[in-house]
């Protein structure tokens, strides 16, 4: 079978265009563990791709430019404790969009918004 995609990588991945590249790589790496795989910079200095593996998953970023502005986003992430990770976060300069709490399905749920301009909703399945 003909190799379509880099080895480890998911079909789908999750392409930010964000404020603060740098800002929301050291982020995901400080809160969740994520590991730079790659990035390129132009002349400048701007981050204009970056690729982090979070677990299972690549996600894509880039500096916003006047012709790429930066788009609000919502990535919702699976952690093994949302009340470590929604605590980890604020400490690393994110802001509570909700503190973690049960509803009416099975998860735990919280969410934070980091530096560069994205929506972190976090949670943890407990159960029924």
């Amino acid at each position: 079978m003909k190799k379509f995609k880099p080895e480890r990588y998911t079909t789908v991945s999750p392409y930010l265009i964000v404020s603060n590249c740098a800002g929301t790589i050291k982020f995901l790496q400080n809160v969740f563990g994520a590991t730079l795989l790659r990035s390129f910079t132009d002349a400048d200095g701007r981050l204009m791709h970056a690729e982090v593996r979070l677990d299972d998953t690549v996600i894509m970023l880039a500096d916003s430019t006047p012709e790429w502005p930066p788009i609000p986003s919502y990535v919702h992430v699976y952690v093994d404790d949302v009340d470590s990770i929604y605590s980890s976060a604020i400490q690393f300069g994110a802001t509570s969009v909700q503190q973690p709490v049960k509803k009416q399905d099975e998860d735990k749920r919280g969410g934070v918004k980091d530096i560069g301009g994205t929506t972190w909703w976090i949670a943890t399945r407990i159960g029924p």
